[in-house]
């Protein structure tokens, strides 16, 4: 029998992503929301957004047997809302927007893990006295309390910066302030949140540093199951951007084991449930200790093609397994590769794009190194400094997937392919 299963934001590269779970015959895979309404957009209208996702559902004149999304906010809380519409199980609008909101999620994480939890405290950017607002001392970090892909996210070394960060956040933070008010006005929030420190503001964090890596896993009748460690290498002045995702992780096991039972006691504590999730962390090897630095209510899109490439199948088969109401049984280690990394292309100053690949020369390169996926992010002519969705520090260029025997052999392939790949750029005159 067939499944339908919606897919918010549904592009072609991951449909073929989705098209190497278990059982992908037995799904009729259905995009829900175009992918421009969901992926950043000039601004989330989350009512009109609603309305036409159910229109869609509607009309595509079949019952959803499960609703999926692996962006960020606010596709995350849409599923929620769906599969409530529909009468599919599921993980809780509350706990959605606990676990998103980062103010409201470190309240709940220092209540269950207050040993890797670093210090942190609400700020609020519209406040006539906000410096004054600081309790912490500098350095510190000052990110939005909701937010993607490091956006608006600031470090903070002194009065001058902080002042910078707080107009960089007046002229930005309401992209995401307005969408999670609408979603507020759904949900019956629990009375320890405090519901005053909304998207509109802030929260404060003491820096936490060392190895990063993400846990993937998911909860499933409350019981946290983990599949699997990537590990996050970051680069940069600020050493703030994404360089690379690497899979597996080459973690110590003892450490591995330590961030599975932590993740056993974070994840209840956001009173989540019936959804994938991941987790990322910081163990800082001098002094052995394991802080988290995020919770987020979805599996990683970004690690889908490593898995493939080691697992044999996405992640995804995790997401549709729970939609369905089923236990996962994922991984199977049936990949081609030992190791995969995604690598991010990255700028960090401002330019003009001169010259992209053409698609015969992509095909040449993924035909030159056998299992590469090579994404461009920009077009001839864009200015890197007007591109929606970076980060505060750098400007993603192009995203390289590959796999290999060993991780030194993944990186001479990037380190060759980089070095092939016609992708150019002038200076600002």
């Amino acid at each position: 029998m067939t499944r339908h299963v919606f897919v918010i934001g549904l592009d072609d590269f991951h449909l073929r992503q989705l098209n190497t779970v278990r059982h992908a015959h037995d799904y009729a895979f259905h995009g829900l929301l175009h992918y421009d309404m969901v992926v950043n957009p000039d601004s989330y209208p989350i009512e009109e957004m609603i309305d036409e996702g159910c229109r869609q559902i509607e009309g595509a004149g079949v019952r959803p047997d499960a609703v999926i999304g692996h962006w960020d906010f606010p596709t995350t809380a849409l599923r929620v809302i769906f599969r409530q519409a529909y009468g599919l199980s599921g993980p809780s609008l509350e706990s959605i927007l606990i676990a998103e909101h980062k103010y409201w999620s470190r309240l709940r994480q220092a209540m269950a893990i207050p040993e890797h939890v670093p210090a942190f405290q609400s700020f609020d950017p519209f406040d006539e006295h906000a410096v004054s607002q600081v309790t912490l001392d500098y350095p510190f970090w000052i990110k939005p309390n909701i937010g993607f892909s490091s956006q608006m996210v600031y470090r903070v070394d002194g009065p001058e910066m902080l002042e910078e960060a707080i107009e960089g956040l007046r002229a930005g933070i309401r992209r995401f302030g307005e969408p999670f008010a609408s979603f507020i006005e759904r949900a019956s929030l629990p009375d320890d949140i405090p519901t005053e420190l909304d998207a509109y503001h802030c929260t404060i964090e003491k820096p936490i540093d060392g190895w990063q890596c993400t846990v993937e896993g998911y909860v499933r009748h409350g019981k946290v199951v983990v599949y699997g460690v990537v590990d996050s290498v970051r680069e940069g002045e600020m050493n703030s951007s994404f360089a690379r995702y690497e899979f597996p992780s080459q973690l110590p096991e003892s450490v591995e084991n330590r961030l599975l039972e932590i993740t056993r006691r974070a994840v209840p504590a956001m009173d989540l449930d019936d959804t994938p999730f991941n987790i990322e962390f910081f163990w800082d090897e001098e002094g052995d200790q394991i802080w988290l630095l995020e919770v987020n209510t979805r599996m990683s899109k970004s690690h889908s093609p490593l898995f493939i490439k080691v697992a044999g199948a996405s992640h995804h088969e995790v997401a549709i397994d729970i939609a369905l109401g089923r236990r996962p049984s994922f991984p199977r280690w049936e990949g081609r590769h030992h190791v995969a990394i995604k690598y991010m292309v990255r700028r960090y100053e401002d330019a003009i794009v001169s010259r992209v690949p053409t698609e015969e020369e992509l095909r040449e390169l993924e035909e030159a190194f056998p299992g590469a996926e090579i994404q461009i992010e920009v077009e001839e002519g864009d200015r890197l400094s007007e591109m929606r969705g970076q980060d505060a520090y750098s400007y993603e260029v192009a995203v390289i997937f590959l796999g290999g025997a060993s991780h030194d052999e993944v990186h001479a392939r990037y380190d060759e392919l980089l070095e092939r790949l016609p992708l150019e750029f002038r200076g600002i005159e």
